[in-house]
């Protein structure tokens, strides 16, 4: 198998060096930039398997680095893990919200950094699905075709929009997600506006799927996710 490949964004040639040294010796390939304009030429002209990025760079900041790379149809799937000293609550949803897969503060351990990679790349492979497969957990079926969800064969009674939510958590296993992003992948004809109205739609979604609400599990200050099997 062929070795994957890391991009890192960092302005601080130490750090990237930190960061270099443990991916090499895990086994992965790794790249460097230290401005965003020169991540985003690399990242583009050969996407990575995910990207390190930290938000203080010179020139463009991590922030509008991590938005083009989501606007530009060569990197938007590619996993992203903002690395950071701005560890306020606001900052990691804003980073969440643009599009990041982590987020981790600086100081931080070079162990933690690999286990994070190593998570995200395996929450790649497993999601990598076709949205027109069932899905099945247990006893519990979604199935996207026919706007279904069963237990035991017992069919429950869901909206579109509990329907949708239930489906694009569930396809993501581990993944969080902030409200706001589950409003702009699922929002359809009969769904609130507001991203608060996410946390009432989880309370019914929850009620509706008994024994299996375990499964959806909420991020305290940021959204939600779907329990990893």
């Amino acid at each position: 198998m062929p070795k994957q490949t890391i991009l890192a964004i960092e302005d601080d040639e130490d750090i990237l060096e930190l960061i270099r040294y443990n991916l090499l010796k895990e086994g992965f390939d790794f790249t460097g930039a230290i401005s965003g304009e020169d991540g985003l030429r690399r990242a583009k002209a050969n996407p990575p398997d995910l990207i390190i990025l930290d938000l203080m760079l010179p020139g463009i900041d991590g922030f509008e680095v991590c938005r083009q790379l989501r606007g530009d149809s060569k990197t938007a799937h590619v996993p992203l893990i903002m690395l950071t000293a701005r560890g306020e609550e606001a900052d990691i949803v804003a980073g969440l919200e643009l599009g990041a897969d982590d987020y981790i503060t600086k100081p931080f351990s070079p162990r933690i950094l690999i286990a994070r990679v190593r998570a995200i790349l395996r929450r790649k492979a497993k999601t990598n699905f076709d949205p027109d497969t069932p899905i099945k957990i247990d006893d519990l079926i979604i199935h996207p075709g026919r706007h279904e969800v069963s237990i035991k064969g017992k069919r429950l009674e869901l909206t579109l929009s509990e329907f949708r939510l239930l489906h694009f958590l569930a396809g993501r296993p581990g993944w969080v997600f902030t409200r706001y992003q589950i409003v702009n992948a699922i929002k359809g004809e009969d769904y609130p506006v507001t991203d608060r109205s996410i946390d009432v739609q989880v309370v019914g979604l929850r009620k509706k799927l008994g024994s299996y609400a375990k499964y959806i599990e909420t991020v305290r200050g940021v959204g939600y996710r779907f329990k990893e099997l």
